[in-house]
């Protein structure tokens, strides 16, 4: 039974555009680029598959696999190797409605951007192919009218507003900037910030919409970024990749990131201590951390999985072992204890994120899927000759609805997740530390006055930033309403409220 795998592993980039004379939109200079953080995403899927393969009460005598494919190209890319693998075919031809290998295919898993889940579904619709998307929830693909057969593992944010407005208001930080992206899910975020820093009379210094093509934003976006020192930064990693590219190559060090992503912290040889995100907060929805899965990281390596690519790549570059790039196997003068745990944790990170979570939920709504379909077609139909379960991916469909629809913290195999965020705090001098430490936690069920819970000792801020209150409560506005001010001058305009009053309203 294979799993279809669709995870942003690697992406090519060109230096000097140097366009390819037969091949168009390909150059000659191309490099790779791998994310190895990301690599996770197949340590995760490995870790459930092997577990559900090791456990006879779940899908007995049958096995789970997958097929790998990269999504880190163009939409047309990304819909061949989606072609590639309904059909089967390795030889870059796509024959629709024929499996060239007698295989049963089971889901597929997509992420992290909803572009790509997306993208992959509007082709998968054609068939009622299952679809499972590990990334961020999103409300177009909750669409059942134009993904009938999409399901999402993520949870709704439905507090994290109300979490990072709560923090504002804790620190009396009156004066922020916003950062969204330009697209529906920017749009909705930003109504749900003005209406709560509104009511908490917390000003938008600016609001910055980033494109889709970022690089040609690049003169316009840092205008008038001096007004404020605390800036919200909010998107799905893929949609803010540019940006965070983009700071982390300035000096940055007055400003405070309030952000919802996990970004990958990358360094070149700069040979600078100070980085921009030092200091900087994240809001991570926070759930049981899986140790039986920082185990399994322990006992990968290239010899254990020969057929993966990525392993010998991940022990040439960060081990030194010799590599063979004909046989994308490691050859020899390799470290005996090498292993990814000891790897710095802004290059691979032992502790299961968000997005690998999802994935790990994913494969076991699968197969729990798959084994109640096994029991009702053993009742239909019971197997003979040694024959095997054969049934249609459609088919799937009715079981994964009902998973989707029960009380998913409910499910023991599940890896739960709370109705809360955990807050990180992102310890980086000197650059290359790359630490992030838990430093409080936002529950939006705890009792008002006690949602926010936070060990400001703790707290690294940025090397030049102040967390002293940016403005004070002045009497110059008209009757019947209060003037922030900031730096002298007037920046708006409240209803008369108590100044002092350090209580965060989340009144609907």
């Amino acid at each position: 039974m294979m799993i279809g795998a669709f995870f942003p592993l690697h992406t090519f980039y060109t230096e000097k555009k140097r366009p390819h004379s037969a091949k168009p939109y390909q150059y000659l200079d191309n490099y790779v680029q791998y994310n190895f953080k990301n690599y996770q995403y197949i340590l995760a899927m490995l870790f459930a598959i092997e577990e559900i393969n090791g456990n006879p009460y779940i899908l007995p005598n049958i096995s789970l696999g997958f097929d790998f494919y990269n999504t880190k190209y163009t939409e047309k890319d990304t819909l061949v190797f989606t072609c590639l693998w309904l059909t089967a075919h390795v030889e870059r031809k796509v024959l629709p409605n024929y499996n060239c290998k007698k295989r049963n295919f089971t889901a597929a898993l997509t992420g992290t951007s909803w572009i790509t889940s997306a993208q992959i579904g509007t082709l998968l619709q054609l068939f009622k192919f299952p679809q499972i998307s590990f990334g961020p929830y999103d409300t177009i693909l909750s669409d059942h009218g134009q993904y009938s057969s999409l399901y999402q593992m993520a949870s709704k944010d439905t507090s994290l507003t109300l979490a990072i407005v709560s923090l504002m208001v804790h620190f009396r930080w009156s004066w922020v900037g916003l950062i969204l992206p330009d697209n529906h899910k920017g749009n909705k975020i930003l109504s749900d910030f003005r209406e709560k820093m509104e009511r908490n009379r917390i000003c938008v210094a600016f609001v910055k919409m980033i494109p889709a093509t970022w690089t040609a934003y690049f003169i316009r976006f840092w205008e008038n970024m001096e007004d404020t020192n605390v800036i919200i930064i909010y998107g799905d990693i893929d949609s803010l990749e540019g940006l965070m590219r983009n700071i982390g190559q300035r000096i940055l060090t007055w400003i405070v990131w309030i952000m919802n992503i996990e970004h990958t912290i990358t360094y070149d040889n700069d040979y600078f201590m100070l980085d921009s995100f030092h200091g900087s907060l994240i809001f991570r929805q926070n759930y049981r951390e899986n140790f039986e899965f920082t185990k399994f990281i322990q006992t990968v390596n290239p010899n254990k999985y020969p057929e993966d690519i990525y392993l010998p790549k991940m022990w040439n570059f960060f081990f030194k072992c010799s590599f063979s790039d004909t046989s994308c196997h490691v050859l020899d003068k390799c470290q005996t204890n090498a292993s990814l745990d000891l790897l710095p944790r802004h290059i691979f990170d032992v502790v299961m994120s968000e997005e690998s979570t999802n994935i790990y939920n994913g494969v076991y709504a699968l197969a729990h899927s798959l084994h109640q379909m096994r029991l009702q077609l053993l009742q239909m139909q019971p197997f003979e000759n040694g024959e095997g379960m054969v049934f249609f991916p459609w088919q799937l469909n009715t079981f994964l609805k009902d998973i989707e629809m029960r009380d998913k913290r409910n499910l023991e195999w599940r890896q739960t997740k709370d109705s809360g965020y955990d807050i990180l705090n992102i310890w980086n001098l000197p650059k290359g530390l790359g630490l992030k430490v838990k430093i409080g936690s936002f529950s939006a069920n705890a009792p008002q006055g006690q949602q926010l819970s936070l060990s400001e000792q703790m707290i690294q801020w940025p090397e030049i930033f102040s967390e002293i209150p940016q403005s004070v409560c002045s009497e110059s506005c008209r009757p019947g309403f209060r003037t922030v001010t900031q730096q002298g001058k007037a920046i708006c305009c409240y209803k008369c409220t108590p100044c002092a009053d350090n209580e965060i309203s989340n009144e609907t």
